[in-house]
């Protein structure tokens, strides 16, 4: 028998089949710096102690995408490691603020199959949660990712493909925020004069700023995340693929757009929810990334009057600057696009 791990083929998946992921990753004030130094997030609220203490926070959280990103990243072996593309997210939402020090370990579901029509892949659909060391769920979401098969020839599972939500639903979304003293916020700190009430329905923002991905951003990135798929790893096997080259992880690219939008949503300081995620066209070493956002509704938050709820279109490009909003055209999506990401923000309120 061998001992090591080929990983799971589109045929291994049933529905309600139970995965729990290794190995379990305690985070740390290193992580997070490492995280800064990749992406050059400068939210304020993750960034300093001292300015997450004055409004009410124990300490400065991690930031939200490094715990999806850890989260995910225990996944990969079980159901991405034979992936062909990583193609949607959706219902993610973020239970409660992760801390340095904090352990996490991911358990999934699979909650939906279907064999595509080359017989040789299928898509797989898994509802993964993330915990802590007390066993409290910190994020859980669902994705799914277009599997191989072992061999086309093997029969595939009748299908079920599952009925999820268009959007979270925004009133639940203040659980990982505690109750701020907004009075303290200091604006010239978080350095953005904009708060919840500031942003309009159908507002576009163009973030300006441009990232050029290099190849050791994306590996060391997917090294801190432990996350083992091929396709970003391994040039000798990746050189013979349909790229001719590795691709770089679809988060590292959310990373990124979320980064880059700290120029015109700087308050925008806690990723609530997931509604919804698709890596429209790939990514990889040498190209510059932009983003731009648009504003899909505005949400109060049950009970709350401190934050308020902002849904927003975050869309990445590759080698083009957003001025004019590239999105979708009537053929599909803009050349240049590469991502389209759906979410709930809190912002402070006035």
């Amino acid at each position: 028998m061998s001992k090591t791990n080929a990983g799971n083929f589109f045929e291994d998946f049933s529905v309600g089949r139970m995965l729990h992921h290794a190995t379990p990753l305690t985070l740390t004030t290193g992580d997070a710096s490492l995280y800064r130094a990749l992406y050059g997030t400068r939210y304020a609220v993750q960034s300093a102690d001292s300015f997450a203490q004055r409004i009410g926070y124990p300490q400065a959280p991690l930031d939200d995408l490094l715990v999806f990103h850890a989260v995910f990243g225990k996944t990969v072996p079980d159901i991405s490691l034979n992936a062909v593309a990583n193609l949607g997210y959706a219902e993610g939402v973020f239970h409660a603020a992760v801390y340095p020090g904090d352990t996490l370990t991911s358990v999934s579901e699979v909650i939906g199959v279907k064999e595509n029509s080359n017989g040789k892949t299928g898509t797989v659909y898994v509802r993964t949660t993330g915990s802590n060391q007390r066993g409290e769920t910190m994020l859980s979401y669902v994705r799914w990712v277009m599997v191989r098969k072992r061999d086309a020839a093997n029969a595939a599972p009748e299908p079920q493909v599952p009925d999820l939500a268009s959007a979270v639903d925004a009133s639940a979304l203040g659980k990982a925020v505690p109750a701020l003293d907004i009075a303290k916020w200091d604006a010239s700190l978080s350095g953005s004069d904009f708060f919840w009430d500031d942003y309009e329905v159908g507002e576009k923002i163009d973030h300006v700023d441009g990232m050029t991905v290099e190849e050791s951003d994306h590996m060391l990135a997917t090294r801190l995340y432990q996350n083992t798929a091929k396709v970003h790893f391994n040039q000798h096997t990746e050189g013979q693929g349909r790229f001719g080259r590795r691709l770089i992880y679809g988060g590292h690219v959310i990373s990124l757009a979320r980064a880059l939008a700290f120029n015109g949503c700087g308050n925008a300081f806690h990723l609530a929810a997931i509604n919804g995620g698709r890596h429209v066209a790939p990514l990889f070493a040498g190209d510059t990334v932009y983003a731009w956002s648009e504003v899909l509704d505005q949400a109060e938050i049950a009970g709350r009057t401190d934050v308020g709820a902002t849904r927003m279109r975050l869309v990445a490009t590759k080698d083009l600057p957003c001025a004019d909003f590239p999105y979708k055209s009537d053929d599909g999506y803009a050349d240049g696009v590469i991502l389209d990401f759906d979410a709930w923000f809190v912002l402070p309120r006035r």
